[in-house]
């Protein structure tokens, strides 16, 4: 982990540099957040979690410094829905799909090699080059749908993406 932590430092810093921005600690500062981190998380958190860190800065910042983290492909955008933005660090991390619960807002990941096939058999089949692809399914937790409660609810505390 150490090692991409070092390579995305890398990347932020020769993005900066060609595109003659600062290097500023709070750029640095937000990227080491989003790499400590296996969750989604949206602006509010990240804010949250700098100020947990002690670090002063503002929403402007955090919306700048993403925007450049999305630029240099280090961050992933997600719209899960209606909801607010979503992102995750992107850098190492193999492709992989969501499920995305309509009432609790839980993101679950998961990976299936199918998926892949099918980008590959189309891609061929079509004569396309596909560079990407981005599946989500959204529906209800199981726990909601059997006992009618779910814990992340009514419950801050817990993380609302799961691997």
């Amino acid at each position: 982990m150490n090692d991409i932590k070092e390579t995305v430092k890398a990347i932020l810093t020769d993005y900066l540099k060609h595109n003659e921005l600062r290097k500023t600690p709070e750029r640095f500062a937000i990227l080491e957040a989003i790499y400590d981190t296996d969750v989604h998380f949206d602006v509010d958190w990240l804010y949250n979690e700098m100020k947990r860190k002690k670090f002063t800065l503002s929403r402007a910042t955090i919306y700048n410094s993403i925007e450049h983290l999305l630029a240099c492909g280090l961050i992933t955008k997600h719209q899960f829905g209606k909801s607010q933005a979503m992102y995750e660090k992107s850098y190492a991390y193999k492709q992989h799909d969501h499920l995305i619960c309509n009432d609790c807002k839980a993101v679950l990941e998961f990976c299936d090699p199918r998926i892949y096939q099918i980008q590959s058999m189309m891609g061929q089949l079509l004569q396309f080059e596909i560079t990407h692809h981005n599946l989500n399914f959204f529906g209800r937790c199981n726990t909601l749908t059997q006992t009618g409660a779910c814990p992340r609810m009514n419950n801050k505390n817990i993380p609302l993406t799961a691997k």
